[in-house]
């Protein structure tokens, strides 16, 4: 079992900024990718950012200029910084991680892909 760990969100006045944390934890041989994304009322859910473990960064059109992803592979952890936000902003940021597991099976070692989320964290942008 894989789990993810969401901090950071909160209300942030428009023009604020504000640090999303995820920390990976429990059955992980490695994690291949890590990303946020976002859901807002009504909407559905939409990618922000995301890393792979090879350092490839995406950031959606709606957040360059403005955000940035971070990771440290060390410590399965990854961040988001986001300046400059705006009402529409406003969501439940989710985190999202995927890897492998290790198994053993009859003795022998196996790995098992996975895919995980968190919770969600609530971000309100206002006044």
């Amino acid at each position: 079992q894989v789990h993810l760990v969401e901090s950071g969100g909160g209300l942030v006045q428009p023009g604020g900024s504000l640090r999303l944390s995820c920390v990976a934890s429990g059955n992980i041989f490695v994690i291949n990718g890590m990303g946020w994304y976002r859901q807002a009322p009504g909407k559905e859910r939409e990618l922000v950012a995301s890393v792979n473990s090879g350092g490839g960064i995406y950031y959606a059109d709606f957040v360059k200029g403005r955000g940035t992803i971070s990771r440290l592979n060390a410590e399965n952890t990854v961040y988001l910084d986001i300046h400059s936000l705006k009402p529409e902003d406003t969501a439940t940021y989710f985190c999202n991680a995927k890897g492998y597991s290790s198994i053993l099976d009859e003795g022998t070692p196996k790995y098992r892909g996975f895919e995980v989320w968190g919770q969600g964290t609530l971000v309100t942008v206002s006044t």
